[in-house]
Order: C-alpha cells, then structure tokens, then sequence
C-alpha cells in the first residue's frame, strides 16, 4: 500500500504500474487530477500500487459535503491514462473536464477499441457538451459538474456538438489557460497547451496526446515548471520545441519536472530509418536546454528491468540512460524510494522551481503513523510537514543550495505557526484540513 500528503502546492505522481496517473495541487481549494490509471489490484493487501481513487477521496477538498476535483484532465483516452474514471465519477465531483477531439472522432472510426472507462468518460463530456450549450442558450454560466473545456483542432469539428460552444471552453496551441472550474487562478496556475496540433488530429491515439506545460506560482515570486507530453514520441515533441523556440517563447519549454513521455519510452529519442535504429541528439540537446533548476524526470511505470527483450517497451533502459545524461536525477515511480514498498513522487516548490521531497527513514516513520489501516495518510499531521521540511532542508545542504522560499517555507511557516519553536503538536495542519 502507498500513502501520501499532498503539498501545499506541487506536484504528485502516484505509483500506479505502467500508466500515469498526476496530481497538480494549485491551493487548499483547487486540485487538478492529469489522466488515472487506478489499478484494481491496489485493494490486494499486498499490493504495491496506489488506488489512487480512494486515495484521492482520502485527501482532497470538500465542496458541499463531496470531495472536489476542480478538473480532471486527459491526455488521451488510452486505458493506462483513464481506467477508474468511472469510479473517480462516481466518488468525486468534478467541476470541470478536459478533453481533445480525438475523443470524438474515436466513435467514427469503426475500428477504433475503447475501454470501458474511456466509453464512460466520452459519454460524460457529451454530456457536459450538451449542459453548456443549454446553459449559454438561457444566457447562463454552466455549473460546476457540466463544465467541459475541448483541448485542440479537428478538420472534421464541424459535425460534432462541441463545435457550437462558445469561445471561452474552445482552447488550441499557444493558448494559456488559468481558469479553472469558472475560477481566475493566474496569481497561482497556468497551463500552456503545446498540443495536439491540428495537422495530428487523424493520427494515432498516442500521437494526439495533450501536452502542456504547468506553472505554479507562489506568493514570494517563486514559480515551478513541469513539461507533461502524454504519449508523444520524437516528431510531435519535436514539433513543439521548433514551434516555441522559432516564435521567441522558450519560456513555455522551461522545466524542473519532465514526465518522461510515454513511460520512458525509447521513441522518445530513437527512430528508425532505413531499418536502423537512430539516436535523435537534437531533442535530447533541446530537453536539456531547457531544464532549469534542479531537472528531474519522473518516469511513471513499473520498476526497470535488468534488461530489455526485443519489444519491451516502454519503460526502456536506453531512455532512461538518455534521461539521465540530460537531468540531475531520474526518479520511478516504480522504484521511489524502493520497489519493494514504492510512494507517491512529491514535488513542492522553492527559490529554484520544483523541488523533490524526500522523506527518509524517520519522516516515513512518521507517514506511516499517521496512517490508517489500509495505509493511506491522514492528511495535514504537523509531524509530517515537520518531517518533510526536515527532510527537503537537509538534502538542499547536501546539494550545497540555499532554500529561498515559497511553497516550502510556507510548509515551514505552517509547522511553526502550529506547534511553535519546541512545542508539541496541538492541532493537525495542511492540505484538507478545516
């Protein structure tokens, strides 16, 4: 079993096997879910993935007695990217859907297989399409629960209902989107839509994926960037550096945090030409180029193997050995901190972007204090915060690098605020609580 505290505002990527499953944490009031890949198996005792529906209901906000997703957001409708949305539906209100095309023009082509959970998530958005569109006629704003923001072009939009919606729950490459459920968040969150593009819209699944690029901000001025590309492989993700670096914004490329596209897939930075096997340098070198900070790439997947049999990919050991000559450090969710008993991957933010928090042995000692029977963590426990702003200070000094505020002094402020210089615990604080 896993078990977590979601940070004030960052990041988290759960251990879910292969397949992504990303918390973005933009305030006490706002949590954005990328893509779900809950695992059945995870209600096995000896499970070692996350549930990450119930651990979502564990520690999310409440809105009207129900905990509250503000988005959930799919990159594409692939069943490691949307299998427990039914259930999440069911557990969770959620203000508002993210969604390509593709999904709608998956229920065109005859032979196109969809899952059980991407059938249930485009019946949804058809029918958030539908609530909005009435909402706009009687000259209203849609709830939240019917909202629905349509992610990229179709050269066949015209023939399907979403092409009637307003402006406002269109968006398209190049577009920054900082409102969330009906809500202006741009002091805190942005995202920046790199993809799909529009001459991608007929390709296959993995190659229509939504990318972006997030942004939190923090009070102090300080700012985390994490570079989320879905399923791409070499030619989109090539596209989209070109595109941003010949139009003068390689702001919008910049990242601490890179989910290695794919799981760490090898095409990534390998083709094939001519029946051999290419590595393609010129991505890797703009990956680079625009790491900041302390760069982590987190690969969301099953641990690695000793080695790769022909076809096993992903995750492949030649990305993650191209990863790791580009960054400062490659974390698995798999493997973080042991693949024997692995936790969620959680990013805060400092005076140089996103920052990994690490708890060692005496904060996961007090994580799994703090846990119930099934080992998920109560949040908000003072001994936890503590633990983890223990922990972050003292990897900082190991990295000979001064914290210089933001969202981890806030968790510092919040441990001092609680319990005073020496005090013992009074009362919980963090994430969830009231």
């Amino acid at each position: 079993m896993t078990s977590t505290q979601l940070p004030a505002r960052g990041l988290v990527f759960w251990p879910v096997g292969t397949g992504d499953s990303t918390t973005i944490v933009i305030d006490d009031d706002h949590v954005i879910q990328v893509d779900i890949h809950d695992m059945a198996m995870a209600d096995d005792d000896d499970a070692i993935v996350a549930a990450v529906v119930d651990r979502l209901v564990e520690v999310l906000p409440e809105r009207d007695g129900q905990p509250y997703l503000a988005a959930f957001i799919l990159t594409h409708a692939d069943k490691d990217h949307c299998l427990g949305f039914t259930d999440l539906l069911d557990k969770v209100s959620i203000g508002e859907l993210w969604a390509t095309p593709r999904l709608w023009r998956e229920y065109t082509e005859h032979d196109v297989e969809l899952c059980d959970d991407a059938k249930a998530l485009h019946e949804e958005v058809l029918r958030r399409v539908d609530a909005t569109l009435a909402a706009v006629a009687d000259g209203k704003e849609p709830l939240s629960g019917d909202r629905i923001r349509v992610v990229g072009y179709d050269t066949d939009q015209g023939t399907f209902s979403y092409h009637d919606l307003p402006t406002e729950y269109l968006s398209h490459p190049g577009d920054a989107v900082t409102i969330v459920d009906g809500e202006d968040v741009s002091d805190r969150f942005e995202a920046f839509i790199h993809a799909p593009f529009k001459d991608d819209c007929a390709a296959e699944r993995n190659d229509t994926s939504l990318a972006i690029q997030v942004t939190l901000k923090t009070e102090e001025g300080n700012e985390g960037h994490a570079l989320l590309l879905g399923d791409l492989a070499y030619e989109t993700i090539t596209k989209i550096f070109d595109y941003s670096e010949d139009n003068d914004r390689p702001e919008r490329l910049a990242w601490e945090v890179l989910l290695a596209p794919h799981h760490c897939s090898k095409k990534v930075m390998y083709v094939t030409e001519d029946g051999t096997e290419i590595l393609k340098q010129d991505l890797l070198d703009k990956l680079e180029r625009h790491a900041t900070g302390l760069a982590t790439v987190v690969v969301s997947s099953d641990e690695f193997p000793e080695s790769n049999k022909t076809g096993d990919n992903p995750p492949h050991l030649l990305a993650q050995a191209r990863y790791e000559e580009i960054a400062d450090s490659l974390v698995c969710t798999g493997e973080h901190p042991d693949a024997d008993a692995p936790r969620p991957v959680v990013f805060g933010i400092d005076g140089d972007g996103f920052a990994l928090l690490e708890l060692e042995e005496e904060a996961a000692e007090a994580v799994t204090k703090s846990a119930d029977s099934r080992g998920a963590l109560v949040a908000g426990g003072v001994g936890v915060l503590a633990a983890l702003a223990a922990t972050y200070i003292a990897n900082r000094r190991r990295r000979q690098t001064k914290p210089q505020g933001g969202g981890l002094e806030e968790v510092r402020r919040a441990v001092t605020t609680a319990r005073g210089d020496e005090a013992a615990p009074q009362q919980p604080v963090g994430f969830g609580q009231s």
